[in-house]
């Protein structure tokens, strides 16, 4: 993916790259056009990755290339992709200006990256979610880039949490319609009214210790043919 143009203006970038982030159809979609953009956008950088930590664990959620996808089952998965990646708890931003400087001894030296620029996009008591980008020189990463990389983690947040509740919402009219359909089946099966339907298939699924949603589905298949049993057929 090209860069921006020379002499692009900053505004003009940020707003092109939000304009296609908003424009992604599911949080993944949007992760997967973040890091495109972020080699496009921040100056110098050549791979961008967005991991997530969970309980001490690391996944990478959208990357540019595999030399920066980790994940704790991948050949990488014993290195270290985000360097001091603890202080990204309490700073927005984490820059490492080369990592051989310590003798090699930083993992991304193993990988031939020199320079890390590391921005937190969310983070709560149990996640954090960050923005890395790469490069193979070092002092790649300097002022100008950690701005322009804090503007547009600021887009990148806002398009996650809108494609989130798009997400949501979506199943959630997904459920509520599945619901719906197993109630009618239940019914016009039992031959009793739309309370006692969805009375029953409640019971049904804390009976069986299952989500609602899924006993539904489970009805709604058997109804229309495919395998499994509803709850009339107990």
């Amino acid at each position: 993916m090209p860069r921006f143009p020379a002499g692009f203006e900053l505004a003009e970038a940020l707003t092109s790259a939000a304009r296609q982030l908003h424009g992604t159809g599911s949080p993944h979609d949007a992760m997967n056009a973040a890091v495109q953009l972020a080699v496009r956008l921040l100056p110098e950088a050549e791979h961008a990755a967005i991991s997530e930590i969970q309980r001490g664990r690391l996944r990478t959620l959208a990357w540019t290339d595999e030399v920066v996808r980790f994940d704790a089952d991948s050949r990488n998965g014993s290195r270290e992709p985000i360097p001091d990646r603890d202080r990204l708890w309490t700073t927005p931003v984490v820059r490492t200006d080369d990592s051989e400087a310590d003798g090699g001894a930083d993992a991304l030296s193993g990988l031939g990256l020199r320079s890390a620029l590391s921005l937190r996009l969310r983070a709560d008591r149990r996640r954090l979610t960050v923005l890395t980008v790469y490069a193979r020189k070092p002092q790649a990463f300097d002022d100008e880039a950690t701005r322009i990389g804090r503007l547009f983690t600021a887009h990148v947040s806002l398009a996650l949490d809108s494609a989130t509740v798009r997400e949501q919402l979506t199943e959630a009219m997904r459920t509520r319609d599945l619901i719906g359909q197993a109630t009618g089946i239940l019914m016009e099966r039992l031959n009793i009214d739309a309370a006692g339907a969805f009375d029953s298939l409640v019971k049904a699924s804390q009976r069986e210790n299952v989500k609602l949603r899924d006993l539904a589905r489970r009805i709604v298949d058997a109804n229309s043919g495919a395998s499994g049993r509803g709850v009339g057929e107990r």
